[in-house]
């Protein structure tokens, strides 16, 4: 399939052999690593994809948008990937279809979601633009020179010129690591959502998702922790789920009340 598709990485061999064993049908398959100290980048040449060595100076571009810029892309079409993301033959099908269509310059991706092992029906799910044409997107720049300590797009959206459609079918969110990884990997993220609220209630400027303004909306009450806890385990049915549907909405409201701590010590 004329497709590149970019998987970023940092020390994931436990996820990387499951997500490249799935990607075959793709012509391009480019590994961008920030200095694993694992067999991150000896599997990945193994199973054939092309590796590239990425390291962060701490301004534009972060990893995603510098793949962009550098790399030797063969293909309009870019599907970006995390090493914990798996795509299944449903969703490659849908993707070989629907990207012959000349309207569409990207296309949104949904997620089957797991946590602990354990595949969730409810809660809320997500998903994000990480399909387009190398000339009609980019991941939005955010200007964090000073303050972020994360080399790649987490939680920057890509910016798509023209018509943006979806993908029915759902990529496996499944990350082998364990639970001391998700909650260390969420502190820095809640680190790195403190510093772009303050950013944010400087600029009057900023183009902000309907989400992302309900969530800043919240987060300016203090209830956005509660809210969301309510909303995940009881509104869309998460305790449905067991045991992992009420850790995941626990562990999720706790990362939003790190993020109100932070920015409340971050002011004084």
């Amino acid at each position: 399939m004329p497709i590149t598709v970019i998987v970023s990485v940092k020390n994931e061999a436990l996820n990387l052999p499951s997500c490249l064993d799935k990607l075959k049908r793709f012509d391009q398959i480019i590994v961008v690593d920030s200095g694993s100290t694992d067999d991150t980048t000896t599997i990945a040449a193994a199973l054939g994809a092309e590796v590239l060595q990425f390291q962060w100076n701490g301004k534009f571009p972060k990893k995603r948008n510098w793949a962009l810029q550098n790399a030797n892309l063969r293909h309009e079409w870019i599907l970006f990937l995390d090493a914990d993301e798996f795509v299944t033959e449903e969703f490659v099908n849908e993707v070989a279809t629907k990207t012959q269509d000349p309207s569409y310059n990207g296309f949104t991706i949904q997620f089957e979601n797991y946590f602990m092992g354990r595949k969730l029906k409810y809660g809320y799910g997500f998903q994000k633009s990480a399909l387009f044409k190398k000339s009609k997107g980019a991941y939005e720049k955010i200007e964090e020179d000073l303050w972020s300590h994360l080399d790649m797009e987490v939680h920057e959206h890509p910016i798509i010129e023209g018509k943006v459609g979806v993908i029915k079918a759902k990529v496996v969110h499944k990350d082998f690591k364990n639970l001391e990884h998700y909650i260390a990997k969420h502190n820095a993220y809640s680190s790195w959502e403190a510093q772009r609220y303050l950013q944010l209630k400087k600029s009057k400027n900023e183009l902000l998702s309907f989400n992302q303004k309900i969530k800043y909306g919240l987060l300016n009450t203090g209830l956005l922790p509660t809210v969301y806890f309510l909303g995940a385990y009881f509104l869309k049915l998460g305790f449905l789920d067991g045991k992992e549907g009420f850790y995941l909405a626990r562990f999720k409201s706790h990362y939003f009340f790190q993020i109100q701590t932070k920015v409340n010590s971050i002011k004084k």
